[in-house]
C-alpha cells in the first residue's frame, strides 16, 4: 500500500493536536475546579489535626483507584478499538449490539464488585489502612464513609463505555467535561459545612450524587452522537470474552501508578494526616499527568489504530514522535516548577483553617519527590498506546507488574530509613523503570524510535525546562521581596505571590521554549488552527 502524501499525515497530525487540546482544556477546567474542591475540603477537614480528613480520603481513594483503571485508558484500550472496528466495518446498528453487550458486562461486573466490597469493608479496612486499628474512631469512620463511596465505582465505569463511544465518534467534549461534575457537587455541598465530621459525611454522599450525573451526562452524549445502547442482559459472548481478555491486562498495566499510590496509602496510614499530604501533592502533579498524558493518550489511541489498520507506518511515527514532544513540552516545565517551589506552592494554596504550616512543609517534601516523577508518569501514557493499538496488552502488564514489585519493596525500604517522603520517591522510580522498560522494547522490535528532529526538539525543551526551574528557585528564595509590596498593598501576600509567580512562570516558559527551538511559533498556532479537510467541531456538543 502506498503511504499517503505528507500533507495528509500532517494535517491528520494537526487533528490529533486539537483532540488533545480540546480534551486537556476541558481537563484542565476539571482540575481547576478540583484544586478548588481540595482547598475548600482541606480548610474544613483538616490534616494532621483531625480524623476526619484521613477517614474520607480513604473513602474517595478506594472507588477512585478502579475509576482512574476504567477511565483513564484500559476500558477505553479493551473497548474502543472493537466499536471502532464495528462502527467502520459493520455500521452503527452491529456497533450499538457490542456497546450494549459491553454496558451489561462491566455494570454487572462492577455492581458485584461493589456490593462485595461494601459487605467485606469492616475486614478490607485492616488491609487497606492497617494504621488506621489505632484509633477505634477514625476507624470506624473510614469503614462507613467507604461503604457509602463505593457505588461510585459502577457509575463511572458506565460513564466510561459512553465516553469510549463518544471517542470512538471523534468527539471529546464530554469526555473531557464531565469530571467537572464531581468538583461541582462536592463544592456545593461541602462550603455549608462547618464541623469536620459532618463535612466528611456530606462530601461522600455528594460523590455518589456526582457519579450518578456523570454517567447520565455521557449516556446523553452518546445518544447524541448517535449511538442507541439499550439495556440488555449480560451475556458472556465471544465478542465480550475476547473484550475481557484484552481489558484485563489493558487494567493492569494501566493502573500502574495509580496501584503504586493505593500501596503507598497503606504505609501512610501510619501517619496522622500523610494520607491528606499525599492526596494534596497528587492534586498538583496529577495536573500535567491527566492534562498531557491522558488528553493525548486518548487521541493517540483511535490514530494510531486507524494508522496500523491502513498499514500507514509513516503516520504512526508522525503521531508518537508528535505525541512525545508535546509532552515533554508541556509535562518538563511542569516538573521543573513542582520541584523549584514545592512548599511555596502548597503553602500558598492550603495553609489555611485547619490545614496548619507543619501540613504545608510535609506535603511540600512528597511533592518535590513526586514532581522528579512528573515525565515519567507522563511518559506511560504516551508510550502505552502503541502496545495497546498493537492488541498487545500483555507487554505493558509485565512491565507494570515489575512496577509494582519495585514500588512495594522500595517503598516500605525508605519509609523505615529515610521516612514518609520515600513514598513519593520509591512511586517516581518504579514509574522511570517501566518508562525505560517499554522504550527499550519498542525500540528492540522495531516498533518505534523517535525519529532525530523529535530527539533534537526534545533536548531543546528540556533546556528550557532547566532555565525556568532555576529562575523559580531564585524568585522563591527573595520571596519575601516579592510578598512586600504585595502585603503593603492590602492582599493577601502569599496567596497573590503565589498566583503572581505561577502566572510569570507561564508567562516565561513559551518564551524560553520558542527561543530554544523546542517548538516553533507555527507549531503552537497549528495546535487550534483547523485545516482544510478536518472535521469542524460538532456544534450539538460545543
Amino acid at each position: 500500500m502506498s503511504k499517503p502524501p505528507a500533507k495528509s499525515r500532517t494535517a491528520k497530525s494537526g487533528g490529533l493536536i486539537r483532540s488533545s487540546a480540546i480534551f486537556a482544556a476541558l481537563t484542565l477546567v476539571s482540575r481547576i475546579m478540583g484544586l478548588a474542591r481540595d482547598l475548600v475540603i482541606t480548610a474544613r477537614l483538616g490534616a494532621s489535626q483531625t480524623i476526619a480528613a484521613d477517614a474520607y480520603y480513604t473513602a474517595l481513594a478506594f472507588p477512585n483507584l478502579f475509576r482512574r483503571i476504567f477511565a483513564e485508558g484500559a476500558f477505553a484500550a479493551a473497548f474502543v478499538p472493537g466499536y471502532s472496528r464495528k462502527l467502520a466495518a459493520e455500521g452503527e446498528a452491529e456497533a450499538d449490539r457490542y456497546a450494549a453487550d459491553a454496558l451489561a458486562t462491566v455494570a454487572a461486573a462492577t455492581v458485584a464488585l461493589c456490593i462485595a466490597c461494601q459487605l467485606a469493608m469492616p475486614w478490607l479496612m485492616y488491609l487497606i489502612n492497617p494504621g488506621f486499628a489505632d484509633d477505634p474512631a477514625k476507624f470506624k469512620l473510614a469503614v462507613i464513609l467507604t461503604q457509602i463511596t463505593m457505588p461510585y465505582l459502577p457509575c463511572m465505569a458506565i460513564a466510561a463505555l459512553f465516553s469510549g463511544v463518544l471517542n470512538a465518534h471523534g468527539r471529546f467534549i464530554i469526555s473531557g467535561f464531565y469530571p467537572t461534575i464531581l468538583n461541582v457537587v462536592m463544592l456545593a455541598v461541602v462550603i455549608p459545612q462547618k464541623d469536620p465530621i459532618q463535612a466528611a459525611y456530606a462530601a461522600s454522599w455528594g460523590v455518589i450524587v456526582a457519579g450518578i450525573g456523570q454517567a447520565a451526562l455521557c449516556w446523553w452524549g452518546a445518544r447524541r452522537s448517535g449511538g442507541r445502547i439499550r439495556l440488555v442482559r449480560p451475556k458472556l459472548t465471544p465478542e465480550m470474552k475476547a473484550m475481557i481478555r484484552l481489558a484485563v491486562p489493558a487494567a493492569i498495566a494501566n493502573s500502574a501508578t495509580q496501584i503504586n499510590i493505593f500501596i503507598s496509602g497503606i504505609l501512610a496510614s501510619q501517619v496522622d494526616g500523610l494520607r491528606v499530604w499525599m492526596n494534596v501533592a497528587d492534586r498538583l502533579y496529577q495536573l500535567p499527568m491527566s492534562l498531557v498524558g491522558v488528553a493525548i493518550g486518548v487521541a493517540l489511541l483511535p490514530r494510531l489504530s486507524a494508522a496500523l489498520q491502513k498499514d500507514d507506518h509513516g503516520d504512526a511515527q508522525t503521531a508518537m514522535d508528535q505525541g512525545l514532544v508535546w509532552a515533554l513540552a508541556l509535562s518538563l516545565p511542569a516538573a521543573a516548577a513542582l520541584m523549584a517551589m514545592p512548599f511555596y506552592l502548597i503553602d500558598g494554596f492550603f495553609t489555611r483553617a485547619e490545614f496548619v504550616r507543619a501540613d504545608a512543609v510535609a506535603t511540600g517534601q512528597l511533592l518535590f519527590h513526586y514532581g522528579w516523577g512528573v515525565p515519567a508518569f507522563v511518559l506511560l501514557r504516551i508510550l502505552q498506546p502503541a502496545f495497546f493499538a498493537r492488541q498487545d496488552t500483555r507487554t505493558p502488564m509485565r512491565f507494570s507488574l515489575i512496577s509494582v514489585g519495585v514500588n512495594i519493596a522500595l517503598g516500605v525500604a525508605l519509609f523505615y530509613t529515610v521516612g514518609f517522603w520515600g513514598i513519593a520517591a520509591a512511586t517516581s522510580i518504579a514509574a522511570w523503570i517501566t518508562v525505560i522498560q517499554m522504550w527499550v522494547t519498542l525500540g528492540r522490535r522495531g516498533v518505534y524510535r523517535p525519529s532525530a528532529t523529535a530527539l533534537f526538539k526534545i533536548g531543546r525543551v528540556a533546556a528550557a525546562s532547566l532555565i525556568l526551574g532555576g529562575l523559580l528557585v531564585v524568585a522563591v528564595h527573595y520571596r519575601s521581596l516579592l510578598e512586600a509590596p504585595i502585603a503593603a498593598a492590602g492582599l493577601p501576600a502569599k496567596e497573590v505571590g503565589v498566583l503572581l509567580l505561577s502566572a510569570v512562570g507561564l508567562g516565561l516558559y513559551p518564551v524560553l521554549l520558542f527561543a530554544f527551538g523546542g517548538v516553533t511559533p507555527a507549531e503552537a498556532k497549528a495546535l487550534l488552527r483547523r485545516r482544510k479537510g478536518d472535521p469542524a467541531p460538532p456544534a450539538d456538543l460545543l
